[in-house]
């Protein structure tokens, strides 16, 4: 019995996509090679219409980072090569990647937390200038310049010769702000955090750092880095569940 053939119309509709965006998940190979009847329409099977559904479950919405958006790339064009067991590992390792990038957001989170109710590793640190400071925390001079620049920080400055000095207090607000880059959140989502905190404020800290305010313009995923990874995590399961009907599908 030969199968049923659907249309690009078809494919996009169950999808919820235009049916450009179906043709254009075909140039960049996240299809299958789509045979064409004697009119020259393509003609899609049931396992395009699966591989489409795994291609926009893993492609559809913001980018948490390159490593991820590489990984999610990888296993979908490896599905659509037809080698469904080798994406099936890889999604498995893609869930994994996700898994440690959340590890990490959740890491800084809490040391963000630890800090703001006082708790730090600091031993009392004599003033130190721009560049010592630098060294100490393992970033350039630019990058302090650039955090000050863009109020994440004030730095007390030398009354003789107004060279800024930071202090066991600086250094540790610059650990916190360095840790929380590190695992991925913005300048815009640190910003709003600190500032909340600069008012007083030591509650919900996790929920501010991950919330936009209703006048911010989301830019990017590590705006609500948090809930971003929280969602990946559950995309990456989803592209496992679905590799494995495939795999269920293909062998009957």
């Amino acid at each position: 019995m030969k199968p049923r053939h659907l249309l690009t119309a078809d494919i996009a509709k169950a999808i919820g996509v235009h049916p450009n965006t179906v043709r254009m998940y075909e140039v960049w190979g996240f299809l299958p090679p789509i045979p064409r009847g004697r009119n020259g329409y393509r003609l899609y099977t049931a396992a395009h219409l699966d591989q489409m559904r795994l291609a926009r479950t893993a492609l559809h919405g913001q980018w948490p980072g390159r490593n991820i958006r590489r990984s999610a790339l990888e296993l979908v064009r490896r599905s659509a090569s037809g080698d469904l067991t080798g994406a099936l590992e890889q999604a498995r390792q893609h869930l994994v990647l996700v898994q440690a990038e959340r590890a990490q957001a959740e890491e800084a989170a809490q040391l963000l937390e630890r800090w703001a109710r006082g708790i730090t590793a600091s031993q009392n640190i004599a003033p130190l200038q721009i560049k010592e400071a630098a060294e100490w925390l393992g970033v350039s001079t630019d990058v302090l310049r650039n955090w000050e620049r863009n109020g994440l920080i004030k730095t007390p400055r030398d009354r003789r010769n107004k060279y800024r000095l930071y202090g066991t207090a600086e250094i540790d607000r610059l650990r916190v702000l360095r840790m929380l880059f590190h695992a991925g959140y913005s300048t815009m989502a640190v910003l709003r955090m600190v500032r909340h905190l600069d008012t007083g404020q030591r509650r919900n800290l996790r929920q501010i750092l991950d919330t936009p305010r209703p006048d911010e313009e989301v830019l990017s995923a590590a705006d609500l880095w948090l809930s971003t990874l929280t969602a990946q995590e559950q995309r990456a399961q989803d592209l496992i569940d679905q590799l494995r009907q495939m795999i269920r599908k293909q062998r009957k």
